[in-house]
């Protein structure tokens, strides 16, 4: 992760320094060094053959990181404007390296951890000043996918998240800004999908090629477009309760239930484009304009997917 995050900020322009955090041999730090510039150097190549770039800027990039021994890391560290840490998930290694980079980087940079299981605030305790700690969850591989979940604890000041909000902007990146909760985001919805698909294959629903088939072509190609709630929003919060009431009963499983804020809605008469609010508001909004955009959008989809055939005529 640490190399993936390098190879977007070096993109980006910016002098990135990754931190050794173990005690070598030169030896062995000359081996970690060769390791990691070469990885990078590889995934820089390949986004170049992808056509993000031209070649030829390959070494311009790949010059702006820097390979950081572990005796170097109290430079480092200072100089920095912000610190990402991504030391294997263990809560005691991480609160060690933790305690140690914010003390030998002063109080100045932002300390994000990149964890993707362990809660900002049962590790905010071991950095020295923790009102600029908070995590920041990149999703693999960090050079290519555009979202970073950031998850600001209790002592986080806000000032802080919204620094490191509009610097994940200016590379390029979209960040959105959850709460202090097990499985952020994206690996919450994720894990339920994913489990639920596993279990469709168990029970003899589809073939595992039939059903990454659905996945891709139906389900992943209306979420690329429309974020999940604004979809409830399109075709009716009523539809998903009624469907869910439907598939709570059919397969006896109180998994597919609506929560409450679903019936709340529905009772407000808040559900979705037919009424102008929903989860989103489309008050005020040119709603043809908007569902134009949005058909559009599917389109290019199709094209991406070379699923756009001509009419018979």
């Amino acid at each position: 992760m640490g190399r993936g995050i390098a190879v977007v900020f070096a993109y980006a322009g910016h002098p990135v320094k990754v931190v050794d955090f173990k005690a070598r041999s030169d030896d062995d730090f000359n081996k970690l060094e060769a390791d990691a510039s070469g990885e990078i150097r590889g995934v820089l190549t390949s986004l170049a053959a992808f056509g993000m770039f031209d070649a030829t800027q390959i070494d311009t990039i790949l010059a702006r990181v820097s390979i950081v021994r572990e005796q170097d890391a109290k430079e480092a560290f200072s100089s920095a404007t912000v610190i990402f840490e991504g030391v294997p998930e263990v809560l005691d290694l991480k609160r060690e390296a933790l305690a140690r980079a914010s003390e030998l980087a002063g109080p100045s940079p932002i300390i994000a951890s990149t964890t993707s299981t362990i809660l900002v605030d049962d590790i905010s305790s071991a950095v020295a000043h923790p009102e600029r700690f908070l995590n920041a969850h990149w999703l693999n591989p960090a050079y290519l996918v555009p979202l970073v979940e950031m998850s600001p604890g209790k002592l986080t000041d806000p000032a802080v998240t919204a620094r490191l909000k509009a610097m994940l902007e200016g590379i390029g990146k979209v960040p959105v800004v959850c709460a202090a909760k097990p499985g952020y985001i994206v690996p919450r919805i994720q894990s339920l999908a994913m489990n639920e698909a596993a279990r469709m294959v168990e029970e003899g629903v589809a073939s595992a090629e039939d059903l990454d088939k659905a996945i891709k072509y139906g389900f992943g190609f209306r979420f690329a477009v429309l974020g999940m709630l604004e979809f409830i929003d399109w075709g009716g919060g009523d539809i998903l309760f009624y469907a869910s009431r439907y598939l709570t009963k059919a397969l006896d499983d109180p998994r597919y239930a609506s929560p409450d804020i679903i019936e709340r809605n529905m009772a407000e008469g808040h559900i979705g484009l037919k009424t102008k609010r929903g989860f989103l508001n489309y008050e005020g909004m040119d709603v043809d304009a908007y569902r134009a955009e949005r058909l559009k959008a599917f389109v290019a989809m199709l094209r991406h997917f070379d699923l756009v055939k001509p009419p018979v005529v």
